[in-house]
């Protein structure tokens, strides 16, 4: 009984872990890039799912029918993709930039927006039609004893995939390199010509089209769209980045299996309802005891005082 407990959660909880890494690294490249905490992170995964999957259901398969939607699946996600980059440059230019430094300013103006944009959605649209997300739950491999469903394993490869693709980007790329450089040292950067608005305004954009690729990814294995999601990705991307350390790649994906398989146990064990509060308390745990995460490049709370 107990190795049967043991392997399902090591089975199931691995898909949830690279759910969390997901969701996390558009989040943590965005600060670590920036500094800028996007609390309007949340909202846009709910929005890019709406608009992939909307226009999917009543644009593409009544025009085309039901054979081509897979395959327009990925363009309706690539639109929802670049609208929400878009979106994240227009909020930068628009109210971030006038609050650079000023970090309660940013993490209040972007929640305003994300809360705006959430219960927009759900007050005029949401509860009034209902959105059809693929079934992505009516087939499954088995894996030692324990079903593994075939949209949990696009969600492995899609981590992997954007996981190695930020490692090749920041370091392959012109843009890339300027966003570590901003990173690490903003003022030497400026001395060599890197505009840090600039950079802060296309880091905001990746983070956003990250969150927009996770929803497209993510949201068929949740079974609905409700504006709920919006809120349990925001904490759940804020308990990951805090834990491994904020601007820290290895520490998102450390932190994504450690939250992701507590989570799991706690969901097996205890019941669902435990898994946020495993978020929450991981936060609080972490901010108590190391304020920087396991491998935040951030100073320790006593060494900043």
């Amino acid at each position: 009984m107990v190795i049967n407990t043991l392997l399902e959660i090591l089975v199931t909880g691995f898909p949830i872990c690279a759910i969390l890494a997901v969701v996390a690294l558009g989040f943590n490249l965005t600060f670590g890039v920036s500094g800028i905490a996007n609390f309007a992170y949340g909202a846009i995964y709910v929005v890019a799912g709406f608009l992939s999957w909307t226009f999917l259901d009543y644009v593409a398969e009544p025009l085309l029918g039901e054979s081509a939607k897979f395959l327009w699946s990925f363009f309706t996600g690539g639109v929802a993709v670049v609208l929400a980059a878009l979106f994240g440059l227009l909020l930068y230019w628009v109210i971030l930039v006038r609050l650079r430094g000023l970090i309660l300013s940013q993490v209040i103006a972007t929640f305003a927006v994300g809360l705006a944009l959430i219960e927009g959605l759900q007050t005029v649209v949401l509860s009034r039609i209902q959105v059809q997300l693929p079934d992505a739950m009516d087939s499954a491999y088995m894996v030692l004893g324990q079903p593994v469903y075939h949209q949990y394993l696009y969600i492995c490869i899609g981590a992997v995939g954007l996981t190695l693709f930020s490692w090749w980007f920041t370091r392959h790329t012109k843009l890339g390199l300027a966003f570590r450089a901003i990173a690490q040292d903003e003022s030497t950067a400026l001395t060599l010509g890197i505009n840090s608005d600039r950079v802060a305004a296309m880091s905001v954009a990746f983070g956003s089209a990250y969150i927009a690729l996770a929803a497209v990814l993510v949201l068929p294995s949740q079974g609905d769209l409700i504006q709920k999601h919006g809120y349990e990705v925001l904490i759940n991307a804020l308990a990951v980045c805090i834990v491994g350390g904020l601007g820290s790649t290895a520490g998102v994906i450390v932190a994504a299996l450690l939250i992701g398989y507590a989570q799991t146990a706690a969901a097996i064990l205890l019941g669902a309802h435990w898994t946020m509060i495993i978020s929450l308390v991981a936060i609080l745990a972490v901010l108590v005891v190391k304020p920087s995460g396991l491998f935040g490049r951030h100073k320790e709370l006593e060494e900043r005082i």
